[in-house]
């Protein structure tokens, strides 16, 4: 059975920092790009960061440049989102996401968490 399982959210002031995870269970984490997505209240769900199945190359929404960082460790099956300097506008739920193309169904996979809060405020 896949899961993916959020935590790390929670209630912040503006400038604090989270550091988000995400474990995998259920299927080849190791062959799965993994991402990190946020939607807030009345909002689309949008992009914020990805990382390749090696880790070796990672993207981040133009919002959180500088600020948020995506880490993976295989061993260990297991995405991260660091989040520094956190303003107001983060507050969102994030949900983890894992997606790889299968060449045996011939069809792109995805899977998603359950999400987890995270509230920016004073």
């Amino acid at each position: 059975q896949v899961q993916l399982v959020e935590s790390g959210g929670g209630l912040v002031q503006p400038g604090g920092s989270l550091r988000l995870s995400c474990a995998a269970s259920g299927f080849t984490f190791s062959r799965y790009d993994m991402r990190w997505y946020r939607q807030a209240p009345g909002k689309e769900r949008e992009l914020v960061a990805t990382i390749t199945s090696t880790g070796g190359s990672t993207n981040y929404a133009d919002s959180v440049k500088g600020r948020f960082t995506i880490s993976r460790d295989n061993a260990k099956n297991t995405v991260y989102l660091q989040m520094n300097s956190l303003k107001p506008e983060d507050t969102a739920v994030y949900y983890c996401n894992a997606e790889a193309f299968s060449p045996v169904l011939k069809q792109l996979l995805r899977y998603w968490g359950q999400g987890t809060q995270v509230t920016v405020s004073s």
